[in-house]
């Protein structure tokens, strides 16, 4: 049995200065010795995660972070981690001592209402101090939920960790479809696998894991084949899938594959819906027909894995911008929740499709690129693009195929063709 995949769980930040006790909470939050705590301040350096069955919510990862007001060099380096905990937060809780509530504490929450984050504030330590009744009220004005607590008091914990399921954000209890929706209960979708280096042995990678369940919870049926049987199986249904999906590195053969009149997209475009905003995210693919040579170009990919030979982030996707373009691009790789913090001297973002990330991380760094003027875009959408498949990868989609009709821009440009 494996644990809830952690781009499936609420994640929830815990944030304060140093020794206001975060680590004492979370521990006594989890019933377990996750953070270590001491009366050092300083003592947690790096975010510390804990996945857990918050009920009757589910499954969440409480975040521990280092003291936002660390100082040094290596200070720096940990206030630089905690800051990327922000754009993954689902619900932010802000930590201070019960007295000491300040303008350090206001910023900390500007930070997380920037990001539309829902947000408790907590005053700890309250067997040694209480909090302003001034800032309380000032507090709930502005709409926030304020807890007082004592890590070892039963009682407190249990208030905390009611206000939690009571904050948690609008909606986050109706799961979001992969491609249930399109297919439809009783309806069939063929999901094109290919095994290659990167599929771990003796299973599927998490998309495609996904993807089945999430078929199976709509009622729907599938069929699961590698790209060299894609034909057969398709001659072999009684009546067509209402959906072919494949690995966007198998996209040329498979479009080429699939009867027009049957829908087809890749699993990285459904995770490009699932995780993040598809209709921007086709609007940046868009911008690809503009690139020029020597122009900046930023892959991101959310999976720290070590790359293989043909890789697609760092091979595959230059190679193909390469052709398009006609020369050379600057590309930059960055993996993890490494993300510049300025990316405005880019030309072009292309994300992975974030299948190991909460929503909210993915939302965010849409967000960051759209409020820096630069597009970005995900690995299937720019896969299609380069083939000239980019419009019927969007057909099952309205709210891409309207950008794509609402655009003066082409759908792809190549030496010999216009295709609109």
């Amino acid at each position: 049995m494996k644990p809830a995949p952690k781009g499936f769980r609420l994640h929830i930040g815990l944030f304060g200065k140093r020794n206001v006790g975060k680590s004492s909470l979370l521990n006594a939050l989890t019933h377990q010795s996750v953070s270590l705590v001491s009366e050092v301040a300083g003592t947690t350096t790096d975010p510390v995660e804990k996945p857990m069955e918050l009920l009757p919510l589910g499954p969440v990862l409480f975040i521990d972070t280092a003291g936002v007001d660390d100082v040094g060099l290596l200070g720096q380096m940990r206030v630089l981690r905690t800051r990327q905990v922000f754009n993954r937060t689902d619900l932010g809780v802000v930590v201070t001592v019960a007295n000491r509530w300040g303008r350090f504490e206001d910023e900390l929450l500007s930070e997380l209402q920037k990001r539309k984050t829902p947000t408790i504030v907590v005053f700890n330590k309250i067997d040694l101090f209480r909090p302003e009744q001034e800032d309380l009220e000032k507090l709930k004005k502005r709409g926030f939920v304020c807890v007082q607590t004592q890590a070892t008091s039963t009682e407190t914990v249990l208030a905390l960790r009611k206000a939690l399921l009571e904050s948690m954000p609008p909606g986050w209890l109706q799961d979001r479809p992969i491609l249930g929706d399109l297919v439809g209960a009783g309806g069939t979708a063929v999901l094109v696998t290919p095994i290659d280096k990167e599929a771990p042995r003796g299973r599927l990678i998490l998309p495609q894991v996904q993807a089945i369940r999430d078929l199976m919870d709509h009622d729907a049926m599938c069929v699961v084949v590698q790209e060299n049987r894609l034909r057969e199986a398709l001659a072999s249904l009684k009546t067509p899938p209402r959906l072919v999906v494949t690995d966007s590195q198998a996209f040329e053969k498979v479009a080429l594959d699939t009867p027009e009149e049957v829908p087809l997209t890749s699993f990285s475009i459904l995770f490009s819906r699932l995780k993040g905003d598809l209709a921007e995210q086709a609007k940046g693919a868009l911008k690809i027909g503009d690139l020029r040579r020597g122009d900046r170009v930023l892959i991101a990919e959310a999976c720290t894995h070590h790359p293989i030979e043909d890789d697609i982030g760092t091979v595959k996707i230059p190679r193909w911008l390469k052709k398009i373009v006609g020369g050379k691009l600057r590309i930059q790789n960055v993996r993890g929740h490494d993300f510049p913090e300025d990316p405005s001297g880019y030309q072009l973002v292309i994300h992975c499709g974030a299948c190991m990330w909460n929503r909210k991380e993915m939302l965010n760094r849409i967000m960051h690129c759209r409020q820096a003027g630069v597009s970005i875009t995900n690995y299937g959408l720019t896969i299609a693009y380069c083939l000239g498949i980019l419009e019927r990868a969007l057909a099952p989609f309205p709210e891409a195929r309207a950008v794509l009709s609402s655009s003066s821009r082409p759908v792809r440009v190549t030496s010999n063709t216009l295709y609109y």
